[in-house]
């Protein structure tokens, strides 16, 4: 299977975790092979949250409502992809911008599912740029901070979240810790958040290669 093959693989097997009520929808290349999925079954859901507008205006395209999380309280499930995965089922997100919606979505959900091909799948954290969203005033000084923890930070310029703030995307970071590292970065002052997801991993992740369809669970 070629990579976009792989995309609508594991994003049909992703869903077989719709069984109803209001879902959580992620960003992304995989993510808008879910939403055409969806079309299939939207009879099984009553709506869904969007992590963001391009996924708002996708699964709107195809007849699903679009709610806001302050309307439904907990959701039972959130599909959505990653930048990469390790098999401890954290992530780094936000290459596509949307990590702070993405985070809050995750956090009210009770079961992340996350999709991926297998180019995803790392041994460690770190190789693909870590997204930091900032406060526009805040991003030099964030910058410099992150350069004290050894990373290498570069302003995605002409870039504006749909938050209204800016990204830092930061190479060279020692992400074993996962878990410390993204509170470390979260609690630098004009940090909205970081695109590492080890507080709140993954429930279960799914993983197409060329064989199908991997599981993978907490």
């Amino acid at each position: 299977m070629n990579q976009d093959e792989k995309k609508a693989a594991v994003a049909f097997a992703a869903t077989e975790f719709v069984t109803g009520g209001v879902i959580g929808v992620g960003t992304g290349s995989t993510v808008n092979h879910f939403i055409d999925a969806l079309a299939e079954v939207r009879g099984r859901i009553d709506g869904a949250v969007s992590s963001s507008e391009a996924s708002t205006e996708r699964l709107r395209n195809i007849g699903i409502p679009v709610l806001e999380l302050n309307d439904v309280g907990p959701l039972d499930l959130y599909v959505d992809g990653a930048d990469e995965a390790n098999r401890h089922l954290q992530l780094v997100k936000g290459g596509g911008g949307a990590l702070t919606r993405e985070k809050i979505v995750a956090a009210a959900s009770e079961r992340f599912v996350c999709i991926i091909d297998d180019s995803k799948l790392v041994e460690v954290l770190g190789k693909f740029p870590v997204p930091v969203e900032v406060i526009p005033m805040a991003r030099s000084h964030v910058a410099r901070r992150l350069v004290a923890l050894g990373g290498q930070p570069v302003w995605r310029a002409d870039f504006v979240t749909d938050n209204g703030n800016d990204i830092l995307d930061v190479s060279g970071l020692d992400v074993v810790d996962a878990a410390a590292l993204e509170s470390r970065i979260n609690d630098i002052a004009g940090v909205v958040t970081v695109g590492i997801f080890a507080r709140r991993p993954a429930d279960v992740l799914l993983i197409a290669d060329d064989k199908g369809v991997e599981q993978l669970t907490a």
